[in-house]
């Protein structure tokens, strides 16, 4: 599986009327592009930052779909009132859900650069040992890795129940983080919180 992921900096005034468009208008022509296995967004309102993510069954459907979302993401940029919009693909590396995430869900979402060569470890570390101990967060409702083996980047996004519970989680989270961090040799780059604004996934559990 792999998704491309589109994210925009714009007037945070207009964040909801960009999650309007992202749910009439963006999710109703991915969702019948070929391939298409599905769509989430995540919204800082304070910050006016979205994060569009579309899901495929296969690369080659990603690379496919390029031309065909280039317009719906235009017009998702002038709503937002685009300020800087980032483009990056991924590999979906690992998708876990321990229960379904609800109207309220929040992710917080933590990047890293990865050391050349470790990604396969990354991902089977993260597997093996992160997994467990995510499962355990209070209000914990899913997880997933996106890796760029190509600029050894990853991105792991961890979703909980509301914003009261990312909360909850925050210490026991960062240290979760750090330990992993450290023992893969990576490099923490950001950590950012999020509302779960829409959720339209059909991504098998890939655990």
């Amino acid at each position: 599986m792999y998704a491309r992921t589109t994210t925009v900096r714009g007037d945070p005034r207009a964040v909801d009327d960009g999650i309007a468009f992202a749910r009439s208008d963006v999710w109703p022509r991915l969702e019948r592009m070929d391939g298409c296995v599905g769509m989430s967004m995540l919204a800082d309102r304070g910050a006016g930052r979205c994060i569009v993510t579309a899901a495929w069954a296969t690369e080659d459907a990603m690379r496919a779909s390029a031309d065909d979302v280039r317009e719906v993401r235009r017009q998702l940029d002038e709503v937002l009132r685009a300020e800087a919009v980032d483009i990056a693909e991924w590999e979906i590396a690992v998708l876990h859900r321990s229960r379904p995430a609800g109207d309220a869900a929040c992710v917080r979402a933590t990047w890293i650069d990865v050391q050349a060569g470790r990604v396969d470890g990354v991902i089977d570390a993260f597997r093996m040992s992160l997994l467990p101990r995510l499962d355990d967060l209070p209000g914990f409702c899913s997880v997933s890795l996106l890796v760029d083996r190509g600029s050894l980047r990853a991105v792991a996004a961890v979703t909980y129940e509301d914003r009261a519970a990312m909360e909850r989680a925050r210490e026991q989270g960062a240290a979760l983080r750090e330990e992993f961090s450290r023992a893969m040799g990576s490099t923490i780059t950001e950590v950012a919180e999020f509302d779960l604004a829409l959720a339209h996934l059909r991504v098998p559990e890939m655990a």
